[in-house]
């Protein structure tokens, strides 16, 4: 026979494990499903008070673990479009940046993202700049980073990718590619050795130059130094021997002057340089006046919403400069499917994210289909294609 106050611990103790297991297995479920309301209010204040470059390790880990359930309803048709010869179920895509070392593009796939782009990734390894190199901005809905390109190199990447690709449900791959910070500048062979290294297994290839947090990278965004960079790099993508050369892209950053960008456009057009598509844009140096977190000041890149409007401004310049020939990837401020529908409509084929996902977790990629679904189809357009640059035309 149990006393009173042994009996009363035993209840106390049930009651406990089956309020905790209880609460356990609904915040589990809640995860698992991708239960926005419950991310936005209790798994994202908790990722908050972690340090920046933490919380990003364990959304990596998550991903890596797929730790979400598959998104099991098919993506809208008004969607679906097709790019260089592949059919991306929708054009949301993740942006370089959040998965460095590939580790974790079929979580990401199955979160919903129509493409992922991993890197960027340099030959050799490297561990990037000192830490601190993350920072929230928390009141101005933004990041500033300055990783450096850490990066485990060319080899250890490779063999994750292939092995992703061989699976028979498998995520659309970008691969981002930088160089060295040891590297010489006006050095081509960082970028030639990842395209010989992946141009067989990566169904686009992107060459990242416009990174601020590696000296004396964006220089190669200048006239004549991009325009030997990519006429040596396509060199290389043509000589691969593969049944059918991956796109070849090149990422810009948003800082050009006016003059800058048509050098980059006219460059771009030339038949030796005639690149398969550019991405528009990498992070900003600049740092609007009305930021107001307290890390504002911090070296690095800005990413997130005070980059939206600049971005689409970008996007829209490089339509109009092209006449619409080289196909974009929008990235910048995406938070919502209006915004994606603004880049779009400014000449964007596909969008990416990065600090959205980063700030508000895995159900902001289904939210920005389902809306961006629902804004084309009340604007009168069957499918995203039909939309692209329609805001920047006759401008």
């Amino acid at each position: 026979m149990y006393t009173r106050k042994e009996k009363f611990i035993k209840q106390l103790t049930a009651l406990v494990t089956v309020t905790l297991g209880g609460s356990t297995t609904f915040a589990g479920l809640c995860i698992w499903n991708g239960n926005e309301n419950f991310y936005r209010d209790y798994v994202m204040p908790f990722t908050r008070r972690l340090d920046p470059e933490t919380s990003h390790g364990l959304a990596v880990f998550a991903m890596k673990h797929c730790l979400i359930k598959k998104q099991l309803k098919p993506d809208a048709e008004s969607l679906s479009t097709r790019l260089w010869n592949i059919n991306f179920s929708n054009p949301v895509g993740l942006a370089a940046g959040f998965d460095k070392q590939a580790e974790a593009m079929q979580g990401l796939h199955r979160t919903g993202f129509g493409f992922v782009e991993i890197g960027s990734i340099t030959p050799k390894p490297q561990e990037g700049n000192p830490k601190p190199r993350v920072f929230r901005l928390e009141e101005d809905n933004a990041i500033i980073n300055r990783y450096g390109f850490n990066s485990e190199g060319h080899e250890a990447v490779f063999h994750r990718v292939r092995q992703e690709k061989e699976k028979q449900e498998r995520a659309i791959i970008g691969v981002n590619l930088g160089k060295n910070k040891v590297s010489a500048m006006e050095d081509v062979r960082d970028y030639v050795s990842g395209v010989e290294k992946f141009g067989a297994i990566a169904d686009y290839l992107v060459i990242n130059i416009s990174s601020p947090n590696t000296p004396g990278l964006r220089g190669l965004q200048q006239k004549a130094e991009l325009e030997n960079l990519i006429s040596c790099v396509l060199e290389a993508r043509n000589k691969l021997g593969t049944a059918s050369l991956p796109p070849l892209l090149v990422k810009i950053a948003p800082d050009l002057s006016e003059a800058e960008k048509k050098d980059v456009a006219s460059v771009i057009l030339k038949e030796k340089c005639r690149v398969d598509g550019i991405i528009v844009c990498n992070t900003t140096t600049s740092r609007p006046s009305d930021l107001k977190s307290q890390c504002k000041d911090e070296i690095g890149g800005l990413s997130g919403q005070p980059l939206k409007d600049i971005s689409t401004r970008c996007i829209r310049d490089f339509y109009r400069l092209t006449n619409g020939q080289i196909p974009i990837i929008g990235v910048g401020g995406i938070s919502s499917g209006q915004d994606a529908y603004e880049k779009i409509l400014a000449g964007a084929s596909l969008v990416q994210l990065y600090t959205s996902f980063a700030l508000q977790g895995p159900p902001v990629v289904r939210r920005i289909k389902r809306e961006l679904d629902e804004i084309l189809r009340s604007n009168g357009y069957q499918n995203v294609a039909e939309a692209i640059g329609k805001s920047s035309q006759g401008n």
